[in-house]
């Protein structure tokens, strides 16, 4: 065999750099890994390839939910600040994304020296930027929304940035990724229906699932941890009991709970079977289609979920405890879609749905195929 054709063999042989992992980190949520990162070379490796693996593009499907989900919460019908709400979300999600490869770059340039900052596609300059740019663009689209939305957004870019710069490698980092879901929960809400106390209790739940992930993330590139995939595990099935235990009652005079499929005041204990009053039987009960359907896609979200984690359970090796923090990551996109079902709003939890579906087939595009979504 030639030197030539033993050179190239050599190459062939030694193969792509090993796929990115990491503790999530975003403005929102963390977002499942997908594969591979692209190679240095080829057509992906041009400057717009480099900010969609910066930015992360195929993770954007999965904030969208968050907002309709706080508004079905609050009782509300969808409308155009909800839109605000949605792309308040998109800016500071992309934001704490670009904020989180420039807080990274001297670990990147060790370990990770193939991602676009370290290997000069982007500069850490213009990451910087951009992450202040997305951020003042998010609290604009916020204050757009309203005072309320903008009272939520403010602490949510405040978590974004003090979980990348300072939070993300301390015991308070799974906590802090807890609280942005929430609060971007309630910014829905807020920015919907001008308040945020009804949908706490979505919120909670949200958040509750975003720390069983985060802390599962903490162990994906060592392993060897059988407590956090085990306590997410008993997390998802309390999450998901939780969810399809009951409905959230909404205060009474809601303006938007006599609109069809949305839960009106709380029944009394021996519901009127007269509908010559506000707030009766008929309006505040659910339907079995809704109750179905919340029921269907909790057992999406826990079967998207707990398999995962019960393989991380039993082997906490690093390749399992990765597939464990991805199955996490996709199962928030039928939790939100579950949620905003108990809330009475059928039509927003499809809407939900099939977000999952539409990013998978976003991911699958030739230019975003091997870009890292966390």
């Amino acid at each position: 065999m030639s030197r030539t054709a033993a050179a190239a063999r050599a190459a062939s042989e030694a193969g792509p750099p090993a796929p990115e992992q990491r503790s999530p980190a975003g403005a929102v949520a963390p977002a499942a890994s997908s594969g591979s990162l692209p190679r240095a070379s080829g057509p992906r490796s041009g400057r717009a390839g480099a900010w969609a693996e910066l930015l992360r593009l195929p993770a954007l499907f999965t904030v969208p939910g968050d907002a309709l989900a706080g508004a079905a919460a609050a009782g509300a019908r969808p409308g155009p600040r909800t839109l605000l709400a949605i792309g308040s979300s998109l800016c500071l999600y992309e934001a704490g994304m670009a904020l989180n490869d420039w807080a990274d770059r001297a670990e990147d340039a060790v370990e990770r020296p193939h991602r676009p900052l370290p290997s000069g596609r982007i500069r850490p300059a213009a990451a910087l930027a951009a992450a202040g740019a997305l951020t003042g663009a998010g609290l604009a689209l916020a204050a757009g929304a309203g005072r309320p939305a903008l009272a939520v957004a403010a602490p949510l870019a405040a978590t974004v940035w003090a979980y990348d710069l300072t939070l993300k490698h301390t015991p308070a980092g799974p906590a802090a990724m807890a609280a942005a879901r929430g609060l971007d929960l309630l910014l829905g809400a807020a920015a919907t229906a001008g308040g945020t106390r009804a949908a706490l209790p979505s919120a909670a739940l949200l958040g509750s699932h975003t720390l069983a992930v985060t802390a599962v993330s903490r162990r994906e590139t060592t392993g060897g941890s059988v407590l956090a995939p085990l306590a997410a595990l008993a997390t998802t099935g309390a999450l998901t009991r939780l969810v399809t235990a009951g409905r959230i009652r909404l205060p009474a005079g809601r303006r938007a709970a006599a609109a069809p499929g949305l839960p009106g005041s709380a029944p009394a204990a021996q519901p009127s079977r007269t509908t010559g009053l506000p707030g009766s039987a008929p309006a505040a009960q659910p339907s079995r289609t809704t109750g179905a359907l919340t029921t269907a896609l909790a057992a999406a979200y826990a079967a998207t979920a707990a398999r995962p984690y019960f393989h991380a359970t039993l082997n906490p090796s690093p390749p399992l405890v990765q597939r464990a923090v991805g199955g996490g990551i996709r199962a928030t996109v039928p939790l939100q879609a579950a949620l905003a079902a108990r809330s009475g709003a059928p039509v927003t939890s499809l809407l939900v749905a099939a977000l999952a579906p539409a990013g998978r087939m976003f991911a699958k595009r030739a230019a975003m195929r091997k870009v890292s979504i966390t």
